[in-house]
């Protein structure tokens, strides 16, 4: 039986931001002022604002600058492209992030493409995609930043390692297969991306020493298939109607965890693992950006 160890986001993120705070000391000294993240989060979805006030009160915990801009859900594309052009243009804020999902009548693509690529911190304008894929340094995608960094804290083998990555997103799944595939650390695995349209999931899983999983579907990978000994990240987090909750509901990720969890050398919960690792990842993001590393000011 493998010895099963859970890949915790919250000891690892701690850490992470720890050095980030100890850096936005000397940038703020630096300076004259401290790193900057700017969030616009357009109407009143639940999720949304748990999210960004996560955001908000990490970013006081590293000793960051932020500033929340809120916009009705009528607002249209091109007040909110007219907003983030604004946003641009100052020199006093380092990064920008729209929180999604936006309303039916905006175009992620065009709010994503009017960012300034040295604000992009996110990492969703086509610009930092194309770097990411060319290995250039670049801002990544704030998930697939967090489980890099999550590797990297746990030491976990990627090279020369069957990567399955389930489900191919913009937001998770293309950018981190594609960082799984790039030469370098961790990196250097062989990736095989999985879909709606894919055939037999299982059998790429179960020959696999790594799987990632952005589904949003509660317990879609079971035991049967996975192999002794394999490294899962569980990116999925899903409301499921439980009784016995006062709220009603219980968080569940994409992998059947207990029936999972005893035959794989790593795991991540869910809630407390790529959670907490996305916020880390953002803000190291912010952090580059304030430095001006990927780009001259």
């Amino acid at each position: 039986m493998t010895a099963m160890n859970l890949l915790d986001g919250r000891i690892a993120s701690a850490k992470i931001l720890d050095n980030i705070a100890a850096n936005s000391v000397l940038v703020t000294k630096q300076k004259g002022r401290a790193p900057h993240l700017s969030i616009i989060l357009v109407g009143n979805d639940g999720a949304s604002e748990t999210y960004v006030g996560s955001k908000i009160k990490t970013c006081e915990r590293v000793g960051f600058s932020s500033t929340l801009i809120r916009f009705d859900n009528t607002v249209s594309e091109k007040e909110l492209i007219d907003k983030i052009r604004e946003i641009n243009s100052d020199s006093e804020i380092d990064g920008l992030i729209v929180q999604s999902p936006l309303p039916a009548h905006i175009s992620f693509t065009n709010i994503t493409n009017a960012i300034e690529p040295s604000k992009d911190v996110d990492g969703f304008n086509p610009i930092n995609t194309g770097r990411m894929v060319q290995n250039i340094p670049s801002f990544i995608p704030a998930t697939p930043k967090g489980i890099l960094l999550l590797l990297e804290y746990y030491k976990i083998t990627t090279t020369g390692k069957k990567c399955v990555v389930i489900g191919r997103s913009n937001i998770v799944g293309m950018p981190v297969s594609i960082l799984l595939a790039r030469n370098s650390d961790p990196g250097n695995c062989t990736v095989t991306i999985c879909h709606s349209k894919s055939i037999d999931i299982p059998a790429q899983t179960k020959d696999a020493d790594i799987i990632i999983t952005a589904l949003g579907k509660p317990g879609f990978l079971t035991s049967e298939m996975v192999k002794e000994g394999a490294v899962v990240i569980d990116v999925g987090i899903s409301r499921v109607a439980d009784a016995s909750k006062k709220s009603g509901f219980r968080l569940s990720g994409d992998v059947d965890f207990q029936e999972v969890a005893p035959k794989c050398s790593y795991i991540t919960p869910v809630p407390g693992g790529v959670g907490p690792m996305t916020i880390a990842g953002l803000l190291s993001n912010t952090l580059s950006a304030a430095l001006g590393e990927f780009y001259s000011r």
